[in-house]
């Protein structure tokens, strides 16, 4: 939700609270009164409510707004919640019935308590203080809640967007005709030498074209089918070159039932491939993911010669699209660092509560 959009909502919040008192102003002036100055009497009464009702109020509801909901009720707190709600209304009533007894003591206000009831008027007077400032509190977190419920909607909206956009360039550069037909070939010369193999690597290819077009959908995925597709398609790439060495891919930790968000590793698995241009070299390509209980975390190194100049590929995933997807997806729980220098291209990937 905007900014401006947030801000109008307060303003119209406190608004209608000040015309509420406003109205118990006039209501309150139109009783009867011992005062003979009507100007001193309405004054009075209006500092009065402003310590009573809005003040306290106003203290509430910002606590319950930037403390309670983000820190306890959103994290599904409920008992802390109705607790440190209590003890702010509480201590909200406090402050503003003291600043009342201080205005009083120093004569800048009328005491309105004639009879002199002393403690018990205290209590009474704390006690519907608290009210009122739970009942701010309690406006505040609905205000709070549906701001986060519509920011929500519309982070969902984004990320399906994103995802879409994610899809298609995934789909264009995965499947290009340039990789497609290297496949094939190789494939195909493949099936003089071993009819078996070859089959093997055919059928590699159609899980990964069946994996990218019908289990991305979902925004969240199985670890293991991940490394699956990743273990094909490097098994596919390294059809391709004679240098047995050429790859080092390996995984170290539990995969268990870990879940994280279809194809989040392979842009920079895919970009490693084609930015590696010389073949010749023993670990090329070191592609590690490491598993752990908090986080998951990829390691992926490409090797490559500095002295050859050859024209990148025009194809794969832009580095603002696979950052904007994981700002969407993680906000707040990764980390990404990517370095380079003459002759090594590195990336490392850290996905907490993966």
């Amino acid at each position: 939700m905007k900014r401006s959009v947030i801000v109008l909502l307060h303003i119209g919040y406190w608004a209608v609270y000040l015309l509420l008192i406003i109205i118990l102003l006039g209501v309150y002036s139109k009783s009867g009164s011992n005062a003979s100055d009507p100007v001193s009497r309405i004054s009075n009464a209006f500092y009065s409510l402003f310590l009573f009702a809005f003040f306290p109020s106003l203290i509430a509801f910002y606590l319950f707004y930037f403390v309670l909901f983000p820190k306890y009720l959103q994290q599904n707190k409920v008992l802390l919640s109705i607790i440190y709600g209590l003890l702010i209304s509480i201590g909200a009533a406090i402050i503003g019935y003291v600043l009342i007894r201080y205005f009083i003591e120093s004569g800048r206000l009328i005491d309105m308590d004639e009879g002199g009831k002393g403690r018990s008027t205290a209590i009474r007077t704390i006690v519907v203080m608290t009210l009122i400032s739970s009942i701010s509190g309690i406006m505040a977190l609905v205000i709070k809640g549906f701001i986060t419920w519509y920011n929500e909607i519309k982070l969902k909206e984004l990320l399906k967007e994103k995802n879409h956009e994610m899809e298609m360039a995934l789909i264009k550069s995965q499947l290009d005709p340039h990789l497609l037909f290297n496949t094939i070939n190789n494939i195909d010369a493949l099936i003089l030498k071993d009819g078996v193999e070859a089959s093997n690597y055919l059928n590699k290819l159609s899980d990964i074209m069946r994996f990218m077009l019908y289990e991305t959908k979902p925004d969240v995925i199985l670890l293991s089918k991940e490394i699956e597709y990743i273990e094909k398609y490097i098994s596919l790439q390294k059809i391709r070159t004679a240098n047995t060495n050429y790859v080092n891919f390996s995984i170290v930790g539990d995969v268990g039932s870990k879940q994280i968000a279809p194809m989040l590793f392979i842009p920079f698995i895919e970009n490693a491939f084609k930015h590696t241009n010389n073949k010749k070299f023993d670990n090329a390509i070191t592609i590690e993911i490491i598993i752990r209980t908090d986080d998951i975390q990829l390691l992926c190194k490409n090797r490559f010669d500095s002295k050859l100049t050859v024209k990148r590929s025009s194809g794969g995933l832009g580095n603002e699209l696979i950052q904007k997807r994981l700002n969407l997806m993680y906000a707040g729980n990764h980390t990404l660092v990517v370095h380079k220098n003459d002759e090594l291209y590195s990336v490392d990937l850290t996905i907490t509560n993966g």
